[in-house]
């Protein structure tokens, strides 16, 4: 944890320019973009109607673009996160309100859609999509030729090190299930040639790199997102205390200890190490467990993860224990200022998140700490508390009011909680 904490914040490669430089790019790369999800918000609070082809024809001639530039721009919008769709309803995202004022939302948002290359230029047809994805999961390798090679590179040789990486993968997957059916032989040549060529101009696309004739080189934005991810995975790979390696409890149960800045970094490289889909199901089945300080650690875990959490979010908001927690998850993640995101609960939802957070603190804090809870509470009286904590039916009910009478220095309100403790443990009004 010292060497962690003491660790320098690491500096670009020289020669990157600075965020605000970068962030102009980026708004440059998604002008259209920008437009296009304006365009669409202001369409929707005016209700007009639905259908896809009348609107794109709509956006076409009201922003001088042609149909097939509007689609590609909303695919642009949807993966940099300027639009959330909501079922069947597009909704601005949080990026596009504060695309204007704030840089490094632009950054997260085109890093977004650099993550998201490989959708927004379509393979070839003739290829297997198999080979398609064996080239996506070793361009890694190449995008980190190109960063260090800090300039031009002969097409020829992304060639060569696509292949290398390609087999290399093969045979990794071979040694991990020998009795597995055999892979199909590597595309050929001409293949993958065309899927290096789809591969450079998808990225091209999005502003990561420039194609000249026979090379390529990153961008100043593609440059600079390559640093982060190799950054990201020296993060990951400096994890204090193991918690990389470990269960989704024990690394919450670790950051506990944290302050909440580092405990994000520790979050980041937990999530790094793993596919989101699992690490998102194994953060929830921890948020489901009896310990209340996990639950709410849980979810400041899937803050970090975002909009790949959405969906296991907006689902888990049906289960009673978790609700609340899910629900302002959903209001700060769809743009709501997290000192505001508590009015989206009713009032007996925020009654069962004051008893869980006592049930946290009674757990694992101090007592000091749970008579100040008490003042946190939405009921202006704590008759009124008492009486709505009871109608709520929280599991912990009982041992969270023992733990308050026992901690308050009033003996008049100690008593007042412990008949109200009495009262729900033996089932009386």
């Amino acid at each position: 944890m010292t060497t962690r904490r003491n660790r320098p914040v690491p500096r670009p490669p020289e020669g990157t320019p600075p965020p605000a430089e970068l962030a102009r790019q980026a708004r440059a790369v998604l002008a259209d973009a920008v437009r296009i999800a304006r365009w669409a918000a202001v369409e929707r609070d005016r209700d007009r109607d639905r259908d896809a082809t009348s609107a794109t024809q709509r956006a076409a001639t009201a922003l001088d673009l042609t149909p097939a530039q509007v689609r590609a721009g909303w695919d642009r919008a949807r993966l940099a996160g300027l639009v959330e769709l909501h079922g069947d309803t597009a909704r601005p995202g949080w990026r596009l309100r504060a695309w204007d004022r704030d840089d490094s939302a632009v950054l997260r948002g085109w890093v977004a859609l650099f993550d998201a290359w490989s959708l927004v230029h379509p393979a070839p047809d003739d290829v297997a999509p198999a080979a398609v994805a064996e080239v996506v999961e070793a361009f890694p390798q190449v995008l980190s030729l190109l960063q260090l090679s800090a300039g031009p590179v002969p097409v020829p040789a992304l060639l060569d090190l696509l292949q290398q990486r390609v087999a290399e993968l093969r045979e990794e997957r071979c040694e991990v299930a020998p009795d597995g059916p055999r892979p199909q032989p590597l595309p050929g040549p001409d293949s993958l040639s065309r899927l290096l060529d789809w591969a450079l101009e998808g990225l091209a696309a999005v502003g990561a790199l420039t194609l000249g004739e026979g090379h390529a080189t990153l961008t100043p934005l593609g440059n600079w997102a390559v640093w982060v991810k190799l950054e990201q995975i020296c993060v990951a790979a400096q994890s204090p205390a193991g918690h990389i390696e470990q269960s989704a409890e024990d690394m919450l149960r670790g950051c506990a200890r944290l302050t909440p800045g580092p405990a994000r970094v520790e979050y980041r490289a937990w999530l790094a190490a793993r596919p989101v889909r699992s690490a998102v199901a194994e953060l929830l089945a921890v948020a489901r467990g009896e310990d209340a300080l996990l639950r709410g650690l849980a979810f400041e875990a899937l803050r970090v993860v975002g909009a790949p959490a959405e969906a296991e979010v907006r689902a888990a908001a049906e289960e009673v224990s978790l609700r609340p927690y899910a629900l302002l998850w959903l209001a700060e993640y769809e743009g709501a200022d997290p000192d505001d995101a508590p009015d989206v609960l009713t009032r007996e939802e925020a009654t069962w998140l004051w008893v869980d957070t006592a049930a946290a603190v009674a757990d694992h804090g101090e007592s000091a700490l749970l008579v100040r809870h008490l003042e946190s509470a939405v009921q202006g009286t704590v008759p009124a508390l008492l009486d709505e904590v009871r109608a709520v039916g929280h599991p912990r009910t009982v041992q969270v009011l023992v733990a308050l009478a026992a901690a308050h220095p009033d003996p008049a309100l100690a008593k007042a909680v412990r008949r109200a403790a009495f009262q729900v443990h033996t089932g009386g009004a």
